[in-house]
């Protein structure tokens, strides 16, 4: 039978370091028997710079296992600068614009929630262009991800941005949210009014890739020795350094544990707070604090394992509006998760129903501050109690489950 044509817009895509770039592309590798599959998305660029051999056309048309990339130019940009990544953001958004005119038609439109606002209107120009139906993927809500943070106050602004991307959800043939609590988000979009078509369809690891390993493991052991994290307790953040997971704050609590010696805290990753959060602990001589960069997928194993407890966070009023895809690199590793997350938000569930690990709520500091004196008195005991991560993934957030669900919706549209 002839394979159905499906665009999908991704802003990143392989070999990012971006988890909605990896999502993506387990999704398209999982995808790609059963559809001919063309993928626009950006050089390169996660970090900001871009490798001078992605800066001398418009489009660069590559293949990657089956799978066609036209690859975009954009603009270089700092993340800490709001202009610079805007205009980075709006280069992606003009240029696959023009590239999908270059695709013909398509039976599946798919595009997500990124960039913010503007990842869905691509999805809906993408539907109007090639005739295809369009699902839309909400990794996160916006402008209600903005507003949570006050990263803008112009209320005249934001109910704009919320017009347009409720035009998205109202044009999509099918919304997938990642959680719960967020399909409850959309339906409060829509109150008294018809609410859009919609699962939910949790993000996942490839548990094939990332798994438990011994902290005799070889790798780890490297890991940790360049990092200088041998014989010690760790207690891990790794992901995005970015505004949403209040890191401002926790490294104020993480500072009251300086004098305890053998415990470090790490940030693995990048983002736009990063320097910000190396100042502070520069100024603050607080040798307890280590900031790693963002590890290549083959290495993500390593410095998940190099771990004795991991941290998954987000900022007051971010539940119902986001889900912390870091969470299910921590529950493959079989490593005891410390959240603070927001009760009933889906985090907060997925640790208390696996019993993976221990729960403090956003902004109540002194309880964070008891929860970790918690942990660090009872090590050896807290970490063999809650090693329940892997087997709680395993059975609800595999990456053939996810695909599987993705694949049964899909055919639904066009069957």
């Amino acid at each position: 039978m002839k394979k159905r044509r499906m665009l999908l817009y991704a802003h990143y895509f392989y070999p990012e370091v971006a988890s909605t770039a990896q999502i993506l592309t387990d999704l398209c590798q999982g995808l790609k028997d059963e559809f001919l599959i063309t993928v626009v998305c950006t050089v390169p660029s996660y970090v900001g710079k871009i490798d001078k051999k992605y800066k001398q056309k418009k489009y660069y048309f590559e293949n990657y296992e089956g799978i066609k990339l036209i690859r975009v130019r954009v603009k270089e940009f700092q993340k800490k600068k709001k202009i610079s990544r805007l205009m980075h953001i709006l280069s992606y958004f003009w240029n696959a614009i023009f590239a999908t005119f270059k695709v013909g038609h398509q039976d599946i439109v798919f595009a997500i929630s990124q960039p913010p606002i503007l990842g869905g209107i691509l999805g809906n120009l993408g539907r109007i262009i090639t005739k295809g139906k369009f699902i839309y993927n909400i990794q996160d809500f916006n402008p209600e991800q903005i507003m949570a943070v006050k990263y803008s106050k112009n209320k005249f602004l934001l109910k704009c941005l919320l017009w347009l991307d409720k035009h998205s959800c109202q044009k999509a043939d099918l919304i997938i949210t990642v959680g719960y609590d967020m399909q409850k988000t959309l339906e409060k979009r829509f109150f008294k009014k018809k609410v859009p078509q919609n699962v939910v369809i949790h993000n996942w690891i490839n548990e094939r890739e990332v798994y438990p390993l011994e902290k005799t493991n070889k790798n780890v052991q490297k890991f940790q020795k360049k990092f200088a994290l041998e014989n010690k307790f760790v207690i891990m953040y790794s992901g995005n350094l970015g505004l949403y997971y209040d890191l401002e704050n926790l490294i104020k609590v993480f500072q009251e544990f300086k004098e305890e010696k053998e415990i470090v805290f790490v940030f693995v990753g990048d983002g736009s707070l990063k320097e910000k959060l190396e100042q502070y602990a520069f100024s603050n001589k607080l040798d307890n604090i280590t900031f790693i960069p963002y590890q290549e997928k083959k290495n993500l194993i390593y410095s998940l394992n190099s771990a004795n407890i991991h941290l998954v966070t987000n900022a007051k009023g971010i539940k119902g509006i986001s889900v912390p895809s870091k969470i299910y690199g921590c529950l493959a590793t079989n490593i005891p998760i410390f959240g603070i997350v927001e009760k009933g938000s889906e985090a907060w569930n997925i640790i208390k129903k696996s019993n993976c690990g221990i729960l403090s709520s956003p902004e109540k500091y002194e309880d964070i501050k008891q929860n970790l004196q918690k942990i660090i008195l009872e090590k050896e005991e807290f970490v063999n109690q809650h090693k329940t991560g892997r087997k709680y993934l395993e059975e609800n957030f595999t990456k053939d489950k996810a695909v599987h669900k993705y694949l049964e919706e899909i055919k639904k549209l066009i069957e």
